[in-house]
């Protein structure tokens, strides 16, 4: 039975995915794979790897993933929407970003990150991340 995702992609939707399929299945040959030990390597039927090379769109992400990871292109999955790659987002986070910052009423922070009458006067410890996206840029 044919998904209905089929009748709802976009033309050039489908032709990156069927490019896709046909990128795999040069990677898969250069490496000297065949369609039997792709498939036994993924964990799919043969015809379901078939699918894959043909960049049928109904085939669960999961099983793309999986095809990257044996071809050795794992990591790049994780790369596709990069937020420091995203230019356009990052285009749409400088439009919002305010033009001034005010204080509310009632606030009354210093210099150094604390309310004033904090005591110590030393400044506060520097903001720790482990997420490089924030201050990639």
């Amino acid at each position: 039975m044919r998904s209905a995702i089929h009748d709802l992609l976009p033309p050039g939707i489908r032709r990156s995915l069927s490019k896709f399929g046909v990128d795999l299945a040069r990677a898969r040959r250069k490496r000297r794979l065949t369609v039997e030990m792709m498939a036994e390597r993924v964990g799919v039927a043969k015809s379901t790897y078939a699918r894959i090379e043909k960049g049928d769109p109904a085939v669960a992400m999961g099983a793309y993933a999986m095809v990257l990871f044996v071809l050795g292109f794992g990591e790049a999955l994780g790369d596709l929407v990069d937020a420091r790659r995203d230019e356009h987002g990052l285009l749409l986070d400088d439009e919002r970003l305010p033009q001034r910052v005010r204080m509310s009423m009632g606030s009354s922070w210093t210099m150094n990150g604390c309310r004033s009458g904090c005591g110590s006067g030393n400044p506060p410890p520097p903001y720790e991340t482990n997420d490089p996206g924030l201050f990639g840029r």
